[in-house]
């Protein structure tokens, strides 16, 4: 008869990516939801600071004919707004404190980094010629959100940062291939939203991909060479 160590071993069976989520999800979540809302409030108190005191005045954008390429859409404000759930999925679905912390220190470097440069180097976009009174929803956005903080765009930014952490986390888990697509359309409709809505201009944009590329590959380079097996 076999002794038990000269017995093969059998990995227990791996939970379905929907469940491994749903683990994710409830591991650290007091901690999850706290920081997330200390980080939106701290974000917007800086952004709203720089956008109302800035260094210098602010340099208008150019408009390219690229930006006429794609015509403004009232319908493109909630994927604008969505941003905001959006970037919240990544630390709600990262498994472990190290990974989770890593995660709010990147986010928040390029955070600052953007507010340094809207601070330093003040941008606006131009004036799109719309009658905003037509559109509540955008009205609302546009007296609370001045056309400032424009290059680089950190909706653009921020959208990129997100969906590559969201990418990671979604082969970590396994998860099927339509989920991870959904997770790219989403970031590249926010992306669009962002001149369908005449937040920004096609430069602005170009340069927040740039950012939160800069920052979301050595971001997940690092993790993965401190926290190898806790993303």
């Amino acid at each position: 008869m076999p002794t038990p160590s000269a017995l093969p071993l059998v990995a227990a069976p791996r939970l379905a990516w929907f469940r491994q989520l749903a683990v994710r999800f409830a591991i650290l979540w007091p901690l999850k939801a706290a920081g997330t809302m200390t980080f939106m409030v701290l974000f917007f108190w800086g952004y709203f600071t720089v956008l109302r005191h800035p260094l210098t005045a602010p340099t208008m954008m150019p408009r390219l004919v690229v930006d006429e390429w794609i015509p403004f859409s009232a319908a493109a404000f909630p994927v604008y707004a969505s941003l905001w759930a959006y970037v919240s999925l990544p630390p709600a679905f990262i498994g472990s404190l190290r990974p989770l912390l890593w995660f709010g220190a990147w986010i928040s470097a390029m955070c600052l980094f953007c507010l340094g440069i809207y601070w330093l180097l003040p941008t606006s976009v131009p004036p799109a010629g719309i009658d905003w009174s037509a559109y509540p929803q955008l009205a609302a956005i546009k007296n609370v959100d001045a056309a400032g903080n424009a290059c680089p765009s950190l909706h653009v930014a921020s959208s990129v940062f997100t969906a590559l952490w969201l990418e990671r986390i979604a082969r970590a888990v396994g998860a099927p291939a339509a989920l991870r697509w959904g997770n790219a359309l989403l970031c590249a409709a926010i992306v669009w939203s962002t001149i369908a809505t005449r937040q920004h201009v096609v430069l602005d944009v170009i340069a927040g991909v740039l950012v939160g590329l800069a920052f979301a590959l050595p971001s997940l380079r690092h993790v993965a060479r401190m926290a190898p097996k806790e993303l």
